[in-house]
């Protein structure tokens, strides 16, 4: 094994919220890329798709970790909640639900801040937190490096964390599966639990390159196409009573209730990836 630092993506989006690509095609673009040791899946206000996703890469032995992870609108802003096994409820303080994150041993991570937007957490707001008496309240790292038009404000933030101590991360906010990646953190060693050591002791760093216009201008027209899809399938299923919804990106997501079809992933990986995707890196180990 060489000593490069690992390399994780921390802002993944799926079908199940406002992402473009599924579970299975995201894990065999990463594992055809070859060039992550990690990812987290965050869609918004949930962890159903980001369960299969550690699922799929734990039974198929893929050479990369999957976090489980959620982005959490809170009243101060969006927030990377990394390591999470439960739902973080929505619409709180960011201090009540980085508190909530931290009950459940996670990461708390406000994420594209200091974009002049309400989705965008203020430096007002991250100072205050930071300078809590209670540690439980104190956000892990700032996103740092977004390559999406949130992440512009991108050196000031980098002060900012510097200012308060914090560590930093890059991250892709990837909605389209070619843009997972774009934005990286790197990181000593090479798994999530390396990752999240990393992180509180301040040992990451962002990498990445801006979005052109054009690529995000035709990731919104995939998008609008999908939230198409996804109301057509809604009424479908609603006037048949078929058992069916939309489209949650994942085996077994398109049920009512939605459950994780492990055995129908298998096919899915080999018919995503064109030749079914390799074993791992032969690491034997359990994420928390």
């Amino acid at each position: 094994m060489t000593d490069r630092l690992g390399r994780a993506d921390l802002h993944v989006h799926t079908l199940a919220s406002d992402g473009t690509a599924g579970v299975l095609e995201i894990l065999a673009h990463v594992q055809r890329i070859g060039t992550l040791d990690v990812i987290a899946i965050t869609d918004h206000e949930r962890i159903d798709a980001a369960l299969a996703a550690r699922a799929v890469a734990r039974d198929e032995g893929l050479p990369f970790d999957v976090i489980v992870g959620e982005e959490v609108t809170t009243r101060g802003g969006h927030l990377l909640a990394l390591f999470v096994e439960s739902p973080v409820r929505p619409l709180r303080s960011m201090r009540e639900t980085i508190a909530r994150i931290h009950d459940q041993g996670g990461l708390a991570i406000p994420a594209h801040p200091l974009f002049p937007f309400p989705m965008c957490a203020q430096g007002s707001t991250l100072r205050r937190l930071v300078a809590d008496a209670d540690p439980n309240v104190r956000p892990d790292a700032l996103e740092a490096f977004n390559p999406t038009t949130f992440g512009r404000p991108h050196r000031r933030v980098v002060a900012l964390a510097e200012e308060l101590g914090l560590a930093v991360v890059g991250s892709s906010d990837a909605h389209a599966v070619g843009a997972v990646g774009q934005g990286y953190t790197t990181f000593p060693g090479r798994t999530a639990e390396d990752l999240r050591l990393a992180v509180v002791a301040r040992q990451t760093h962002w990498h990445g390159s801006f979005h052109r216009m054009a690529p995000q201008l035709a990731t919104f027209a995939r998008q609008l196409r999908k939230y198409s899809r996804d109301a057509s399938a809604i009424v479908r299923g609603g006037v048949l009573r078929n058992g069916t919804g939309r489209d949650l990106g994942y085996p077994g997501g398109h049920r009512r209730p939605a459950a994780f079809d492990a055995e129908a992933a298998r096919p899915g990986l080999s018919a995503s990836s064109g030749q079914g995707l390799g074993r791992g890196r032969g690491r034997d180990e359990t994420l928390r």
